[in-house]
C-alpha cells in the first residue's frame, strides 16, 4: 500500500480491516506498534490511533494497556442505536406529530430510578410526565426523570412546546448510556392515557443516559398496543 493512499484514518482502516480479513493478521495475533504501522503507511501516529479505535469500536480487534493490541480470538461486531426522536419517527410515517405535557415537577424519585442514576435519597429529580400522539391518537407515553444539577437548564425548558426526548436529543450531549427493552401489561393509568384496554401488551423501552461520571436522565418509554421497532445495525 502507498503512502500516498493512507492520508486518512478511513484509509488506514479500510487496510487494517483488509489485513483481519485475508488473514495477514491471525486471530489473537498482535498488531504492529502504533508508530511501526504509521511509518510503513506514510501517516501520522494519531491517524494510526484513530484508525485502530475505530476497529477497535466494531469489535474486530482487542487493545489492552501495556498488553498491545490484538486480533479479537472471537470479533463481536457492534450494534449502534441511535437516540430516535419521537416527532421525526412519527412524521417519517407519514402521521402527524403532537405532544401533551401531563405532568412536571420536581420530587425524589422512587427507588428504581434512584438506582439508575445513582442519586442519594434526598435528592429530587425532575420528573416529566407527557404523551406523543400521530394523528391525534396516543403513541407512547413518555415517563422522563432529569438530573437537574447535571441539565440545569431543563429548569428553564418549556416541555408544552417541545417534549423533553426532542429537547434533550437537540440541546444535551452524552458521552453513553444504556437501553433495554420489555414489554408489560397496561396498568389503569398506562391504558388511560394509550387509550387501550388494561391488561393490553406494551412495548416497553428503559433509556440511561450518561457524560463522563455523571448521570443525565433515565426514561421509561410505554408504546400503544401495535407498535413496531425498527431500526438498523
Amino acid at each position: 500500500m502507498n503512502a500516498d493512499s493512507t492520508k486518512s484514518w478511513q484509509a488506514v482502516r479500510a487496510e487494517v480491516l483488509r489485513r483481519i480479513r485475508d488473514r495477514e493478521w491471525k486471530p489473537g495475533e498482535l498488531v504492529p506498534h502504533e508508530a511501526e504501522l504509521a511509518r510503513e503507511l506514510g501517516c501520522s501516529r494519531t491517524t494510526v490511533n484513530r484508525a485502530l479505535r475505530a476497529v477497535a469500536e466494531d469489535g474486530l480487534i482487542e487493545r489492552r494497556r501495556r498488553a498491545g493490541t490484538r486480533v479479537a480470538l472471537h470479533p463481536v461486531r457492534k450494534a449502534r442505536l441511535d437516540i430516535p426522536v419521537i416527532r421525526v419517527e412519527i412524521e417519517n410515517r407519514g402521521l402527524a406529530y403532537s405532544y401533551s405535557l401531563i405532568s412536571q415537577a420536581e420530587e425524589l424519585p422512587p427507588p428504581a430510578v434512584r438506582a439508575r442514576l445513582q442519586s442519594p435519597p434526598d435528592h429530587k429529580m425532575l420528573h416529566v410526565l407527557g404523551l406523543h400522539l400521530a394523528d391525534g391518537c396516543p403513541y407512547a407515553l413518555e415517563d422522563r426523570w432529569i438530573d437537574p444539577d447535571a441539565v440545569p437548564e431543563a429548569r428553564e425548558a418549556d416541555f408544552t412546546q417541545i417534549s423533553p426526548n426532542e429537547w434533550l436529543v437537540l440541546t444535551v450531549p452524552f458521552g453513553g448510556g444504556d437501553i433495554a427493552f420489555s414489554a408489560v401489561e397496561a396498568g389503569p393509568d398506562e391504558a388511560e392515557a394509550l387509550d387501550c384496554a388494561p391488561g393490553a401488551a406494551l412495548f416497553v423501552t428503559e433509556r440511561t443516559t450518561w457524560r463522563g461520571s455523571r448521570m443525565l436522565t433515565t426514561v421509561q418509554l410505554l408504546f400503544a398496543p401495535r407498535y413496531r421497532l425498527h431500526t438498523r445495525i
